[in-house]
């Protein structure tokens, strides 16, 4: 997933004693295995709590008023859940196939079985709606499949809210979902966007709309990134919280696609600012600050390490080391490692380790995939909940750091070939 965007601590004042539980109903293949709920802030996800079992039930609290998005991550089939969250109990059960994926969710709070309806007639509206009204042009009106057609596309055609009316969050969502699709960018203008993140009330930060709004706002501005990005932050006011959570997302995204001078402006500008700082662009001023060029990189403790008997990264001794984040399931990781591997006998011969720290969420598959490669891996096993994406700003994968003894980064790599000519090998 090279250059993707990846695959958020802010609570409502609705009711600060507000508490709810999440209920899940889990296979018993599932009934020893660790589940995280996760909040959202933007594009950030919040770890929430652990699930506690009893019968196949796993059972969250949430202990503080929340309504806005949840993400449940069963982390031993690899796979998450997402609900609505309207500061209300939630319960669900689970279906797994035979890979023991989850292949099914069956809600019993209204307000999911709500969000789930949405979601579904969004699908068919997407995928479906489209093909019915092609296929409709080889009819005539007369003709009673003609009348079936119109009578689906009618239904499909529909997009009726008013269920939503008594659940704040979810009416939100449904409202402005548009902001965050990418098929309707062409219908929405710069300053329509900047109305929406700067007017938009409590829920914009916890209903994941946020980041794929701000790409689709950078798209409708190409002709003027730069000024339209000024005229956001002028309108969200970055010495709220809310400017500088957007301040923060935009860094983020410009980091994501090599945008490397409006990345280096809003950064300057982040560091500079005299008001209080949030804690969500403290984490991306740190976080940009740890990998910077001449910075010495930050450890990493080993949690399931392969080919080696080091208990960290500072431990691994080389004139210079290359730390390649990676997954088994990147598609550009499976293009670039062979690549290094074919060059790893000619960086040995001078003294370069490579270090691997992999963003699976599955470690049986993280395992199988690092054996192959004769350096060193390590993985925490949690995929995108991992540490190193906020320790060392990883957006993407493969990303590559190039260290030199002494674990000072000495280059930061687009590519595998231009971490072998920094290093001269060919």
């Amino acid at each position: 997933m090279k250059k993707t965007l990846l695959a958020y601590g802010f609570f409502l004042s609705v009711n600060v004693f507000g508490q709810f539980n999440v209920k899940v109903a889990v296979p018993s293949y599932l009934s020893d295995s660790d589940i995280y709920l996760y909040s959202f802030n933007g594009s950030k996800e919040i770890l929430q709590s652990k699930a506690k079992f009893s019968n196949n039930v796993a059972t969250f609290k949430v202990d503080k008023a929340y309504k806005g998005m949840l993400r449940a991550f069963f982390k031993k089939s690899a796979s998450s859940v997402n609900m609505v969250s309207e500061n209300k109990d939630i319960s669900f059960k689970i279906e797994l196939d035979s890979k023991n994926k989850i292949s099914d969710v069956i809600f019993d709070d209204e307000v999911n079985k709500l969000f789930s309806y949405q979601a579904d007639i969004q699908k068919k509206q997407d995928l479906i709606l489209p093909a019915l009204i092609q296929i409709k042009d080889y009819y005539t009106t007369s003709d009673s499949f003609y009348k079936s057609l119109d009578s689906e596309i009618n239904l499909l055609s529909k997009n009726d809210t008013s269920a939503y009316e008594t659940y704040p969050f979810l009416s939100f969502y449904s409202k402005n979902q548009k902001f965050s699709q990418q098929e309707k960018v062409a219908e929405i203008k710069s300053q329509d966007f900047i109305n929406f993140f700067s007017k938009s009330g409590e829920y914009l930060e916890t209903s994941t709309i946020l980041k794929p709004a701000l790409v689709n706002f950078l798209n409708v501005s190409k002709s003027n990134v730069e000024g339209s990005v000024d005229q956001l932050l002028e309108a969200v006011n970055v010495e709220t919280p809310r400017g500088q959570t957007i301040m923060s997302e935009l860094i983020e995204i410009f980091s994501t696609y090599n945008m490397d001078k409006l990345k280096d402006k809003y950064l300057t500008q982040a560091k500079n600012l005299k008001c209080t700082i949030n804690d969500r662009l403290a984490s991306t001023i740190q976080s940009n600050k740890n990998t910077e060029i001449g910075a010495k990189f930050p450890n990493s403790v080993f949690v399931n390490p392969i080919h080696t008997k080091s208990k960290s990264l500072y431990d691994v001794k080389a004139a210079k080391k290359i730390v390649v984040f990676w997954s088994s399931t990147c598609s550009h990781c499976e293009a670039e490692m062979p690549k290094l591997l074919e060059k790893y006998d000619k960086l040995k011969a001078q003294n370069i380790e490579i270090v691997g720290l992999s963003l699976d969420s599955n470690l049986d598959e993280f395992k199988s995939k690092a054996n192959l490669y004769p350096w060193i891996n390590d993985s925490e096993g949690k995929g995108w909940y991992s540490s190193y994406g906020e320790t060392y700003n990883i957006v993407a994968t493969p990303t590559y750091f190039v260290l030199d003894a002494n674990n000072v980064i000495l280059s930061k790599p687009n590519h595998v070939g231009d971490v072998l000519e920094y290093l001269k090998v060919n």
